[in-house]
């Protein structure tokens, strides 16, 4: 594989990240996942807007230069030999002496990197996290960060249960995401999706729905999902329907099959 490090192209393993990195040492950094169609870019306007705004909310000193970022990105997929991937660019902020105060002067270590897209993830089974929650109220919750062990720990409990993935609730109880999604429910016939102030990451997938159907936002409980005819997951990669929520069978829906055609 071919990485591109800090505006180099490098196979992987004489790729260096620095130690000091604080994406390595504190998880101190973003990252977007771009689903890559026969050579386009999907979406990849919202995938910048939602990472200048992490930028913003983080602090980190990065000039987003969208078009030699785009330029990067088709160099990566020219030097795998890949024409649908899935694309990681990662930004941390830097270099740094010891210590959480950021430095003001550390230069962001931005890398990109792309794998083969083998096609939508199978349907789910999935469960209600009971060892961690979502902090609604942190400003992190609405940015993409490379800390993600909330989500990894809810995962684990997933697949110890024999489960493919949780639905992470907030502190007062409402239903926030799953581990690395957003979450849609069909609820009395109408489509509805958990609002960004519960804890939901403003997903790319999940804005692209938002504008292309009708839905709610309404906040949900777990016995709303319960009794859902309907639920699927999204991320930048596509749409997951659920076949199994705490246990209760589910059938792969027309709205998450007519949405998933169409976007």
């Amino acid at each position: 594989m071919i990485v591109w490090s800090n505006g180099q192209l490098t196979p992987i393993d004489q790729t260096r990240i620095d130690p000091r990195d604080r994406g390595f040492t504190l998880g101190d950094g973003l990252y977007e996942t771009i689903r890559v169609c026969d050579g386009n870019l999907l979406r990849i306007d919202r995938h910048f807007t939602r990472l200048d705004v992490g930028l913003r909310v983080l602090g980190i000193k990065l000039k987003l230069d969208e078009n030699a970022l785009t330029r990067a990105m088709r160099a990566i997929l020219e030097a795998n030999a890949l024409s649908n991937a899935a694309i990681r660019l990662t930004v941390s902020r830097g270099v740094s002496a010891r210590g959480l105060a950021p430095d003001p002067t550390a230069r962001p270590t931005v890398v990109i990197s792309a794998t083969l897209y083998t096609g939508p993830a199978e349907p789910a089974q999935v469960m209600v996290a009971t060892v961690t929650c979502r902090n609604a109220a942190s400003p992190i919750s609405r940015v993409k960060t490379i800390c993600c062990l909330d989500s990894i720990l809810a995962r684990m409990e997933a697949a110890k249960y024999g489960m493919d993935d949780a639905i992470l609730l907030n502190g007062d109880g409402w239903v926030a995401e799953a581990t690395a999604a957003n979450i849609f429910a069909v609820i009395d016939g109408v489509l509805v999706t958990p609002p960004i102030s519960d804890g939901a990451l403003p997903g790319v997938m999940r804005a692209a729905i938002m504008a292309h159907t009708p839905l709610g936002e309404c906040s949900l409980s777990a016995d709303d999902l319960s009794r859902a005819s309907e639920i699927f997951l999204t991320s930048s990669l596509g749409i997951r329907p659920v076949v199994a929520f705490d246990g209760r069978a589910l059938p792969v829906g027309p709205v998450a099959a007519r949405l998933a055609a169409e976007l």
